[in-house]
């Protein structure tokens, strides 16, 4: 931006921590080279027990725009980042979580910055995530830089636009953000997701079509391997349906994507039933599927089955092949 860093509002930038000694340097780095200077920087180490913390206090020591702090107990990854987000002064105008494995492009404060000063009503701005080394969260049409909350949210829900890259991705403005703690809803891996379609509802969206941020998400992520492994997001699009269909479609919309998306969800558990997967697994939607008031339906499971093995039966080319790769695997 062209006016003088102490005219620039100043944006928090908050990094929860749990043994991230190994990236936390480089994520650091980035955050120090922004062009946009007007910015504090506020590591929370979560009771680490690698060389985070001494990682984090040699930069302080550096800078004096960098402060650590250290929580007094173990918390889990929504509640640490509920934390950042709770302890990011509130006189500042915008706050912006960088992931201790990831990291900023040089622009990344500025552009965003950029745009929610020019929409004072946008108190969200995304962009486009190098993704290990391909583009990601690409669903908007250039040039939608400015969008109504409520488009945005029917967007995703009715045709899956993915624009939510995640906490580095996203600038937020403060005073919406602190209004309703906690942002993160506890105990809910995509809590992000769930606190953006929250806060669409009275606010607009902005997105700047450029690549502003780096997500390690499928590298050595493990909170990635853990969604993966139950393949997390099928259900994860059914819980936001139900959690904030009403508020953006219409009943006809609801009912049709509900439809759909169960329908590719059963498909996916008769598929898991082959594949023999554990206690665990089942348990853990068996919760989910609770807490959204759908109990696992046991007749429709074992409908799909069923499918499922009339498609294994009379595709047995595509069966062998399927059966090599999980050998292969």
């Amino acid at each position: 931006m062209s006016q003088p860093s102490n005219l620039q509002p100043c944006v928090s930038v908050v990094t929860p921590v749990y043994n991230g000694e190994k990236y936390l340097a480089h994520c650091i780095e980035s955050v120090l080279a922004q062009t946009y200077q007007n910015f504090d920087y506020l590591i929370v180490n979560n009771c680490s027990t690698d060389g985070t913390l001494e990682v984090a206090q040699r930069y302080a020591a550096l800078d004096p725009r960098i402060r650590v702090q250290s929580n007094p107990e173990l918390l889990n990854v929504v509640d640490s980042h509920n934390k950042a987000f709770s302890v990011a002064p509130a006189e500042n105008k915008y706050i912006k979580i960088v992931g201790a494995d990831d990291w900023l492009f040089p622009n990344c404060l500025a552009e965003m910055v950029k745009l929610a000063e020019e929409h004072p009503t946008v108190a969200m701005v995304a962009s486009y995530v190098l993704v290990g080394t391909r583009i990601g969260w690409d669903g908007l049409p250039y040039p939608s830089t400015f969008v109504k909350g409520r488009d945005i949210c029917r967007m995703r829900l009715l045709d899956r636009i993915l624009v939510f890259g995640g906490p580095s991705a996203s600038l937020l403005r403060t005073n919406a953000v602190q209004t309703g703690q906690p942002f993160y809803q506890p105990g809910n891996y995509h809590g992000d997701n769930t606190a953006y379609l929250h806060l669409l509802r009275d606010h607009d969206f902005g997105f700047v079509h450029q690549v502003l941020s780096y997500n390690r998400r499928g590298e050595d992520s493990r909170t990635t391997h853990y969604l993966q492994s139950f393949n997390s997001n099928l259900l994860m699009v059914i819980e936001e349906l139900v959690m904030f269909g009403p508020t953006y479609l219409t009943e006809s919309e609801l009912k049709q994507r509900l439809s759909e998306e169960i329908d590719t969800y059963y498909k996916f558990l008769a598929r898991s039933v082959f594949d023999f997967r554990d206690k665990k697994f089942w348990d853990t939607h068996r919760e989910r599927l609770k807490k959204i008031d759908m109990p696992l339906d046991r007749v429709r499971l074992s409908r799909a089955v069923v499918a499922h093995v009339f498609d294994l039966v009379l595709n047995p080319k595509r069966t062998i092949e399927n059966i090599f790769k999980r050998l292969s695997d």
